[in-house]
């Protein structure tokens, strides 16, 4: 279903907005008509909204709502499960002029900004003041703290510090109404009402824009030490990292990679050569207030990676050591594009003693479906991203039926179809799977709760049928 823009609305957005910030010129509206999920086509939509302010974002909510034009809300485009793509048309609401670091308290270990404001920008401005934000997503580069929360992103350093949604203390928010609402709070501590917050956080902006964010922010760590330890097998890794954490050692991050992944990253000549024959890696990061105890928890570390049949270990030396070890890490997605011309990546969550059947089923799964596939991630909370690798789009009906396979196995082994990506449209025919017909039922209500039009960010992780109902009713009215 597609709805054309009621005559006139474009201009009526650009008086909003300003005339150069409603745009819908071919390369603007096909650039945001898909963001990094490789197997989803793109869905253009009609108009792109850039706003300026919160009073904009509800100007033009309400202007929407009035006459039924979908909305879809936009970060950076940087996600991975086609959350932010305008499956139905209409407007685009880019959030990237929303950049502002509103206040940095130190005293009270508080940030308040605005959700344009890219991750690792904000991060280095956070630690000159001698704090810390945890939540490092690969795409930290240049992903928006909106974007974080609306899909309460994680990353490696998640085993210790936990997702986004820890952090999360209070969100400004435009509803599909065009009413603002503020949620939550600036203490650490505080249980009045529904949390909303943490409803809003993990939404993938079906319920409300967000315009404004509290976050949580913690002392910076003085010392960070690093090493990556190499194993024969997937098996000795995966036992080893519980172990590790079995000792009462909690270590920052705890990175696997299987062999597929080590072949992958040394055709891009990474930093630090594996050796030949290495069957697994496991990157392993501690942090603390003290240089020595730091260290001393990563020579523990090493030392039952060791007893578990690690064959070589590198501790870094300094600084550009540790760059080194994670370059190789970070190179994977780059690497296994090389490997095939596409890929799928998925980012399934099973317990951690589950994760060597996990990866031993993956591969029998590829050769089932006829398809190379690779798995690594954050070992130490089970997070794996499996990498589905093709070379020829026909080939998608054979990926499509591998991920049907792939997502059963997860669901058996009591894991969850996603730890950080998102449902959004890629994955939300699995999601009865996981949580049933009557949850999804309650979602549904939540949804028609906050947007009783059904206009904000329709499509997605909800059955169409339901939304289209919802669409076709506010059409009408």
């Amino acid at each position: 279903m597609r709805k054309s823009l009621p005559p006139g609305f474009v201009d009526r957005l650009r008086f909003i907005v300003g005339d150069g910030f409603a745009i819908d010129d071919e390369e603007t509206l096909a650039r945001h008509g898909h963001d990094e999920t490789p197997n989803l086509t793109p869905s253009l939509p009609d108009v792109v909204v850039r706003p300026g302010s919160t009073d904009e974002v509800q100007q033009v909510m309400r202007a929407c709502a009035e006459r039924g034009v979908f909305v879809t809300p936009r970060g950076a485009g940087s996600g991975k499960s086609g959350g932010c793509v305008p499956v139905y048309g209409g407007v685009v609401m880019a959030l990237d002029r929303l950049t502002s670091i509103r206040e940095i308290d130190r005293e009270n270990q508080i940030a308040r900004v605005e959700p344009g404001v890219i991750l690792q920008p904000f991060q280095e401005a956070v630690e000159a003041e001698g704090m810390f934000y945890p939540p490092d997503p690969a795409s930290l580069s240049w992903c928006t703290l909106g974007g974080n929360v609306a899909c309460n992103a994680g990353g490696p350093r998640a085993l210790k510090y936990g997702v986004t949604g820890r952090y999360v203390l209070g969100i400004e928010a435009v509803l599909p109404t065009g009413e603002l609402i503020r949620t939550g709070r600036s203490t650490t501590k505080g249980v009045c009402g529904y949390d909303v917050t943490s409803l809003l956080v993990g939404s993938e902006g079906t319920l409300g824009i967000i315009t404004g964010i509290t976050l949580r922010l913690l002392p910076n760590p003085r010392y960070v030490e690093t090493a990556l330890a190499v194993f024969p097998d997937t098996g000795p890794a995966v036992r080893a990292v519980s172990a590790i954490l079995a000792r009462g050692i909690l270590p920052r991050t705890l990175e696997y990679m299987d062999r597929d992944s080590i072949e992958a990253v040394k055709v891009m000549n990474p930093p630090y050569r594996f050796p030949v024959g290495a069957g697994a890696a496991l990157i392993l990061e501690t942090d603390g207030d003290s240089e020595q105890g730091s260290l001393d928890a990563l020579s523990r570390c090493i030392e039952v990676a060791t007893e578990h049949g690690a064959v070589d270990a590198f501790i870094a030396q300094d600084a550009k050591q540790r760059r080194d070890i994670w370059a190789s890490r970070r190179l994977l997605s780059e690497a296994t594009r090389k490997i095939k011309k596409h890929k799928v990546s998925e980012d399934i969550v099973v317990p951690r003693n589950k994760i060597p059947e996990m990866v031993t089923r993956t591969g029998l799964l590829g050769e089932k479906h006829g398809l190379k596939t690779c798995s690594f991630g954050h070992a130490g909370d089970g997070n794996l991203h499996t990498q589905v690798l093709f070379d020829d789009l026909q080939q998608m009906v054979q990926v499509e039926a591998l991920l049907d396979d792939l997502f059963d196995t997860v669901l058996e082994l009591g894991g969850t179809i996603s730890g950080e990506h998102g449902v959004g449209l890629s994955k939300k025919k699995y999601l009865p799977k996981e949580l049933g017909t009557d949850v999804v039922a309650l979602q549904q209500r939540l949804k028609d709760s906050f947007d009783p039009a059904g206009i904000l960010n329709p499509g997605k992780f909800l059955p169409d049928k339901l939304l289209l109902h919802a669409a076709k009713a506010a059409a009408g009215a």
